[in-house]
């Protein structure tokens, strides 16, 4: 199983985008447990093996590395064209990479 916590500005297309990497990871047979939350709570989501964010918040990402690598957790930004294409599969891959699963 494969926690991920996914954190954004205001959590509306960050939600839908959640949906697709779910249903990406049915289809190929991954367990996953995905949430998305707001940038603010990011200090409340440490128990998690991937951290992303969503690219309107990426100017974010030196503080999230900042909170997240003393639990040794990789942080990376969302490419924007997946996150505008909402191509759950092609995050899903990111999540892979990150996790070295």
């Amino acid at each position: 199983m494969i926690k991920v916590a996914v954190f954004c500005a205001a959590g509306m297309s960050t939600s839908l985008l959640v949906k697709k990497i779910k249903e990406a990871s049915v289809k190929r047979g991954i367990e996953l447990e995905i949430e998305a939350y707001p940038e603010s709570q990011m200090s409340r989501h440490t128990d998690v093996d991937c951290v992303l964010l969503g690219p309107q918040i990426q100017f974010m990402l030196k503080n999230a590395e900042q909170i997240f690598s003393s639990h040794n957790i990789p942080v990376s930004a969302i490419n924007s064209v997946d996150y505008g294409m909402m191509n759950g599969d092609k995050v899903l891959d990111t999540i892979l990479i990150q996790t070295k699963k």
